[in-house]
Formats: structure tokens, C-alpha cells, sequence
């Protein structure tokens, strides 16, 4: 989840967490990390046990395997719980009271500018899901990077592209693999008729706030598997260099429609008629 700061938007990632980090007095623990994505990227998960080896191999596997640019430190910021969440989230990433405690009712993980919060909510837990947590607020921050700031591009490509990042970084380590993802969505769409009814309308839900209220009235897990997909079309068809070159055009000018169309070639009004055409054939197998 893309966190953009001193904004009323959130988006969230309804996933499953775990960390063998021990809580500190007042429910937090951080980790300040220097990355250095030179190093080898991990192959194997057994080596990403503790929260700083999954970051560090994380960051390596996202510069190698995607180009894709992090930050010379990052601060890990992980909670024991709801309740600390929510202040953490007000002391840490400077989020407003009531924006805090809306925030903290559905989301375990925000990615901002050089930081990574996460929750760690006793909920089931698995080391797969901690990675995948992981890599996609990694991505968030190299989003960051990538765009010299927050909140810029098409919110359901920040985290359709995420959402990719950290699946693939899945099949890197041998825990899952993009196929599975795939068709997990598909059944997903499938089973939420309503997303793929009339116009996605991505004009609108390409801002933090639609993309916000679009989640909030279909369900958080089927629009990220959603976003996913329509990521996913556009690797498929323009590579996922596309994607980040999409990102860093936001550097020299902030229009989206035109950003849009000078990355992948197409307006996204016609981008938004292809892949409803496409997820509508899918969906109907």
C-alpha cells in the first residue's frame, strides 16, 4: 500500500504477515537499514529469516531482476498490533488522528519515502506472506524513487505494479510463482462480477482517492487482484521496462494521460477498452 502522506487517501493490502522480531516498550521496533543493491540477489528464503535480511535481499533481487531504483537506507518500521499501528502511523508518518484510525481498521503495510511501516497483526502467518508484504512497500519506496515524489502516476498501476514486484520476487525465491498468482485473480474476478461490469472507469481510480472508494465499496482483495491483472496485460504486451519508464516520466512532467500514452503507446481510454475485452474473454473460460 502506497501511502501518501499529509493527503486524506490510503489505499491497503489485506495480506498476512509474520516476523520474529520481539516488540519494543512502546509496541514498535525499528530498523534503520543501509541497502546496498549490489550485493548478490537471494535465491533461496531460508537466507531472508530476520526483517533486515529480508529487506537487504529483497532490495537486491527488485535492482537486479527489475531495475528498478532503492534508496541508500530505508527505515523498517514494524508494530505490535492495531493499536500501535494507528500511533505509529500519526508519530512516524505524520498521518492525521482520524486518518490514522481509518487506516488502521484495514491496512498491515504503508510504503512511504524512504520508510516501510508494517503491522503485525496476530492474524495467520506465513513466511511467504511476510516476504510478499515486504517486497510490495519496497516497491512503493522505489515507486518513490523512480518519480521524485508521492502520489504521482495512476494509483491502480502503483499497486498493480506491487502487487507484480513482490509475486515475482515470490517465484525469485521459489515460494509461488506468477502463473498461480494469475489464476488466482482470474477466480477472484470471477467471483466479483461487478468489477467487470461497464466502464473499470480508470480515469477516475487512477487517483489516490478513487482508487480508495474503489476499494472500499468492491472489497480491498479483489481490486488488488484486479490492478494485478491489468499490470500484468501491460507487461505482457509493452514489458515491464514500460512500466518503469511510465513511473520516471513523472520526473519531467506530471500530465498522466500523456505520460500514459508516450510509455505504453495507447491513451488509457483505449487501454481501459483492451483489457476489459481481455479480462471479460478470460473471465468467461
Amino acid at each position: 500500500m502506497l501511502l501518501v502522506l499529509r493527503r486524506v487517501v490510503v489505499t491497503a493490502c489485506l495480506l498476512c504477515v509474520v516476523t520474529v522480531l520481539a516488540g519494543g516498550t512502546d509496541g514498535r521496533v525499528v530498523v534503520p537499514l543501509q541497502l546496498d543493491p549490489s550485493l548478490a540477489a537471494p535465491t533461496d528464503a531460508r537466507a531472508l529469516r530476520t526483517t533486515d535480511d529480508a529487506v537487504r535481499g529483497i532490495a537486491a533481487i527488485m535492482a537486479k531482476s527489475f531495475g528498478l531504483p532503492v534508496p541508500d537506507s530505508v527505515t523498517v518500521l514494524v508494530y505490535g498490533g492495531r493499536r500501535a499501528f494507528e500511533q505509529g502511523l500519526m508519530r512516524d508518518a505524520r498521518v492525521s488522528p482520524v486518518q490514522a484510525a481509518q487506516l488502521s481498521d484495514f491496512a498491515i503495510g504503508v510504503g512511504a519515502r524512504g520508510q516501510v511501516l508494517l503491522n503485525d497483526q496476530p492474524t495467520d502467518r506465513t513466511q511467504r506472506e511476510w516476504l510478499r508484504l515486504i517486497a510490495h512497500e519496497l516497491t512503493h519506496v522505489s515507486q518513490i524513487e523512480l518519480t521524485g515524489g508521492e502520489g504521482r502516476g495512476e494509483q491502480w498501476l502503483a499497486e498493480g505494479m506491487a502487487e507484480w514486484v513482490a509475486f515475482s520476487t515470490l517465484e525469485h525465491l521459489g515460494l509461488d510463482t506468477l502463473e498461480h498468482r494469475r489464476q488466482a485473480a482470474m477466480a477472484g474476478t470471477r467471483s466479483h462480477v461487478t468489477l467487470l461490469q461497464g466502464k473499470l472507469d480508470l480515469e477516475a481510480r487512477g487517483t489516490p482517492r478513487g482508487f480508495t472508494a474503489w476499494h472500499l465499496q468492491e472489497g480491498s482483495i479483489p481490486v488488488y487482484q484486479l490492478a494485478f491483472l491489468m499490470t500484468d496485460y501491460l507487461v505482457e504486451r509493452r514489458g515491464f521496462e514500460a512500466i518503469r519508464t511510465y513511473f520516471a516520466s513523472f520526473r519531467r512532467a506530471s500530465d498522466r494521460r500523456k505520460n500514459f500514452d508516450a510509455a505504453f503507446g495507447e491513451s488509457l481510454t483505449d487501454f481501459e477498452a483492451n483489457v476489459l475485452v481481455r479480462l471479460k474473454t478470460a473471465s468467461a473460460l
